[in-house]
């Protein structure tokens, strides 16, 4: 099982180190290989995604990915920015689906900004598109315009697309996710004003009657992301298009008490994937040792369960962070009164003491 390391700028490397020990503890045949990329790699080499990394990720099972960028690199050209090494992982690999979860345990529910009852319980599968939509559509960029409200003036654009197979595929992964949850998917659109959107919803709606058994229905993007404050366990599985899903998951991921909780699986076809936190490098606080290395453990264990065909050791691994939110240690970012805050290394000290002791226990009991 070759795994490529991609710890990139800001708290990537804290965090990544952090996942790479509970991956140790397990004890099993990986090997890792760890390369530069985002501002990193445009330090070393000249460019976010270098020929090297790229084809490493590309050799690899899987990937485990940090977070790119950092405020220093915001003036350089658009194609020298560490983000598009994301961008360009996605498109080289064909990374077309976005399994975000959104789950609030329930030792964090006093975390949420939202009132106890409305999220105590809350489990949530967002499922993006990641391939097509604004973000990669063309043509894009910027002309003196001709016609519109204002002839003459300098303009920007940027072109959404969607086709027939993006949309069919990201419909199928939904449902099937669906069928191993509680058979309900809801597709996020914006068929009300924009062409894109109602194909989408016309596309969702042909797949969603090839799986009877799963409920589908439609939900504008506004509405939606209203209803995630207000009602958000009313969802199940969420499937959207790449901007909608963009927003919606970190909307969702302040639901469960922090970013810093969210991890995020990006599949192939082939079930090639590459597993990062939500969250960004988080600059400002890079180098302090007070990041929250949860998200990106947890984006381990998913990176088990559907790259590496390992699911018991995913559930051991998820197990042992529900066992230290229990004992209550806690990063700042989930820190509430009555807690122990830690640091980002006595975060991964406990999970890998946790995951180490159910081990033990296995062996002992056979």
């Amino acid at each position: 099982m070759k795994i490529a390391v991609l710890p990139g700028d800001g708290i990537g490397t804290e965090i990544v180190a952090e996942a790479i020990r509970v991956l140790d503890v397990l004890d099993l045949p990986f090997e890792m290989e760890t390369a530069l990329v985002g501002g990193a790699a445009y330090e070393a080499h000249g460019h976010p995604l270098p020929d090297s990394t790229l084809k490493l990720a590309k050799d690899s099972d899987a990937v485990l990915f940090g977070a790119v960028g950092d405020w220093k690199y915001d003036k350089l050209d658009r194609p020298l920015r560490p983000e598009q090494a994301i961008l360009g992982l996605r498109k080289n690999l064909g990374l077309f689906a976005n399994f975000r979860p959104a789950i609030c345990y329930e030792e964090l529910v006093d975390a949420s900004s939202l009132k106890p009852e409305l999220i105590s319980g809350l489990d949530i599968l967002i499922i993006r598109e990641l391939t097509g939509d604004i973000y990669f559509g063309a043509p894009r960029g910027r002309r003196i315009a001709v016609d519109g409200h204002f002839p003459g003036a300098e303009e920007a654009f940027d072109t959404m697309r969607y086709s027939r197979p993006e949309v069919e595929r990201i419909a199928h992964v939904a449902f099937q996710a669906a069928r191993k949850r509680s058979k309900r998917v809801t597709s996020v659109d914006k068929a009300n004003v924009l062409e894109t959107f109602q194909f989408w919803k016309d596309i969702v709606t042909e797949v969603g009657k090839e799986y009877p058994d799963v409920a589908l229905d439609h939900m504008y993007v506004d509405n939606a992301a209203m209803q995630l404050v207000k009602a958000p366990k009313m969802f199940d599985v969420i499937v959207t298009g790449n901007m909608f899903g963009d927003i919606l998951s970190d909307e969702a991921a302040m639901l469960t008490g922090s970013i810093g909780m969210l991890p995020s699986a990006s599949l192939n076809a082939s079930n090639q994937g590459l597993y990062e936190p939500s969250h960004g490098s988080a600059p400002d606080i890079a180098g302090q040792g007070v990041a929250n290395p949860l998200a990106t453990i947890v984006s381990a264990a998913m990176m088990l369960r559907f790259s590496l065909n390992q699911p018991e050791a995913a559930d051991r691994i998820e197990s042992a962070v529900k066992s230290v939110l229990a004992s209550g240690l806690r990063t700042g970012d989930i820190w509430s009164e009555g807690t122990k805050r830690v640091g980002t290394r006595a975060m991964g000290d406990a999970v890998v003491a946790a995951l180490s002791s159910s081990i033990t226990k296995k062996t002992i009991t056979g």
